[in-house]
């Protein structure tokens, strides 16, 4: 049977640390095996094939509608924390299968208009909002008309402590969490350069120094210095140099860019935007669509309403907004 060999195969050449798929603690479901893919394998192809994971490509990644073909969505940013991760997992020689199913699937719960459509669901839904929930809650329960996706507890574990405080159960969970931050400081810079909300020289020297000047070079740097860290001491994390040196350019990022009126002027049309939806559908169940009407019946409207608005794109919330506020002759 192919899988077997899969697995034997890993049992071969990862390392010690490695998560195998063979020891995997299952699903919350208990499924018959694939005879030609391991558990993670399997995992990453459903995320794949997910509406979540396509309705990416439409979700402001930091710049909302921004003028321009070439500005990072939530979908190429979750490519680049895919890729930077299996870079990192294959040189550590842990499980690439396993890292690139939680990089694929940690933000399937991001809502509209980037970390500001967040903080308004935040203000407004009762017990609060954080995307990392959301997409376990996307992948357990939303997804497939409410029979979720049956995920494997590691990466469900991997993509719930993307973010924040709770580090990940696996070395392969651990990597995500830097390489989503990896990716989006650096790529943030590349948008923040294109716009004209910053130039590289904008990028203290001191930092530049030890990350590099261009958007290749610090990758590279931060990659390279995961896999040194890795190498040395058996787990996952950064040289303490350059740990402080991505602190310091996430602050600058937070100064210079994420606070900047220029880059970030729109947010507040898109949070109004999303609580509307939010109020409405809370309290109007009847015209939310059939699969969160038994959601509303099931756990309430308000969880529906959540559900739904979260998983919108940028495009569809505008275009439901404009339907329930604004006069239909005059969005001809």
């Amino acid at each position: 049977m192919i899988r077997k060999r899969l697995e034997e195969l890993e049992e071969r050449t990862l390392q010690k640390g490695a998560c195998l798929a063979s020891a995997s603690r299952g699903r919350l479901k208990p499924q018959e095996e694939s005879p030609s893919r391991t558990c993670f394998m399997r995992d990453r192809d459903r995320i794949i094939h997910s509406k979540a994971f396509r309705r990416l490509k439409h979700k402001t990644q930091v710049f909302l509608s921004p003028e321009g073909d070439h500005y990072r969505t939530r979908l190429t940013h979750t490519l680049e924390v895919s890729q930077i991760s299996r870079t990192v997992a294959r040189g550590l020689r842990l499980n690439e299968d396993l890292t690139e199913a939680i990089a694929l699937g940690h933000d399937l719960g991001h809502t509209a208009f980037g970390h500001a459509g967040e903080r308004a669901l935040g203000e407004v839904v009762p017990g609060g909002f954080a995307h990392n929930e959301q997409s376990l809650r996307v992948v357990d329960r939303l997804e497939k008309g409410g029979e979720g996706l049956n995920l494997t507890m590691e990466v469900r574990d991997g993509i719930l402590c993307h973010t924040g405080k709770k580090k990940a159960d696996t070395m392969e969970g651990r990597i995500v969490h830097y390489a989503d931050r990896i990716a989006y400081l650096n790529h943030d810079i590349d948008d923040a350069i294109r716009g004209d909300i910053l130039s590289p020289q904008d990028i203290p020297a001191s930092l530049r120094r030890v990350l590099g000047q261009t958007h290749s070079q610090r990758i590279d740097t931060l990659v390279n210095g995961l896999l040194t860290y890795g190498e040395e001491e058996g787990e996952i994390g950064l040289p303490p140099l350059l740990e402080e040196a991505m602190l310091e350019m996430r602050d600058f990022m937070f100064r210079h860019v994420y606070q900047n009126p220029r880059a970030k002027g729109e947010e507040r049309k898109g949070q109004w935007v999303l609580t509307q939806l939010y109020r409405h559908f809370s309290e109007n169940a009847d015209d939310l669509p059939t699969d969160y009407m038994q959601i509303a019946l099931q756990e309430g409207a308000e969880r529906a309403a959540c559900d739904y608005v979260a998983g919108m794109t940028d495009r569809f919330a505008v275009d439901v907004f404009s339907r329930l506020y604004i006069p239909q002759s005059w969005n001809k």
